[in-house]
């Protein structure tokens, strides 16, 4: 399938990527950069200069919401992607809202509840819709150790082991290498 095809196809779909921190905003700028139609992204945060060392954002947009400045940053790379932004902190009551009409959602949480949150919320609520976690890209090294695993309708990319901690924090490598295994595997699941 060349580019043209593969953008072709992918600009009838919608990706929600639930958070856009390390893992949400790289994702998304992956799935910018080739094409797909509609992108929904929420998150409440703003971006703050520790969030510069592993997520997609600018020195300048520091302050500033970051579903704002990740739909301008998604609007740089390509201005005919749909890009809706929520500004809102998820939960079980508006995650079926916002994301039902979806064909992949991407969880992309710091917190182990709120990505458990998300998980068990979209099982009960939105079965048939794939769900891409992100779980286990904190310190550096050890590029071996990131893998794919898929269990029933839950694809999980990382080393599922490293948690993050002052000790071992997330850093631009690991959580680039598993953003873009996230963005690969809605490829593959959208492309089949």
């Amino acid at each position: 399938m060349t580019f043209e095809e593969i953008k072709a196809k992918l600009k009838n779909y919608t990706v929600g990527i639930a958070g856009a921190g390390g893992l949400g905003s790289n994702c998304a700028v992956a799935l910018a950069r080739i094409g797909i139609g509609k992108i929904i992204i929420s998150d409440f945060d703003v971006v703050s200069e520790s969030n510069l060392n592993r997520q997609y954002f600018f020195n300048f947009q520091i302050g500033n919401k970051k579903v704002v400045a990740l739909k301008e940053n998604i609007r740089r790379i390509d201005p005919e992607i749909n890009v809706e932004i929520h500004d809102i902190k998820l939960n079980e009551s508006n995650i079926v809202s916002i994301y039902q009409k979806c064909d992949v959602i991407v969880e992309a949480f710091d917190l182990a509840e709120m990505k458990k949150m998300l998980i068990e919320t979209c099982i009960s609520n939105l079965p048939d819709i794939p769900i891409v976690i992100g779980l286990g890209m904190a310190g550096w090294g050890d590029s071996n150790s990131i893998k794919f695993r898929k269990s029933e309708n839950i694809y999980i990319c990382g080393d599922e082991k490293s948690e993050i901690s002052d000790q071992n924090p997330p850093l631009a490598p690991r959580v680039g290498m598993v953003a873009n295994m996230q963005a690969n595997t809605v490829l593959e699941i959208l492309l089949k």
